[in-house]
């Protein structure tokens, strides 16, 4: 997903302007190490349930002061640097937007995400 297109898109909505005062970004990565144990990772094999994500991007869009989301999970084998997920949140102030994000992320990876590390 290229983002900067992605937000261009969205703000060439009529209401737009009306409606959004701040737009957040999430773009997870893959990361070269493991989490848990900080162990050297050469890759992850992602599954993300896009009708899970679509679930809960619905449920967020109906919070308070939220205009649009955006969401984008790429999947498969991927290696450290690419992007997994991308998440954009346009709403009416601070307060909101940076609330449905952190709600937005959690969720989305609990509920819809699946990864196994590959190890070097």
């Amino acid at each position: 997903m290229d983002i900067s297109k992605k937000i261009a898109e969205l703000k060439q909505d009529p209401e737009f302007a009306a409606n959004v005062g701040m737009v957040l970004i999430h773009n997870g990565v893959v990361r070269g190490w493991s989490r848990g144990t900080r162990d050297e990772v050469t890759g992850i094999e992602i599954k993300a349930d896009h009708d899970k994500i679509e679930a809960i991007r619905k449920e967020h869009e109906q919070m308070e002061g939220i205009y649009k989301i955006v969401t984008h999970a790429n999947e498969g084998v991927l290696k450290p640097g690419d992007d997994v997920l991308f998440l954009i949140v346009a709403g009416d102030i601070r307060e909101n937007v940076k609330a449905c994000l952190a709600s937005l992320l959690d969720r989305v990876k609990a509920e819809a995400f699946s990864k196994k590390e590959i190890f070097a």
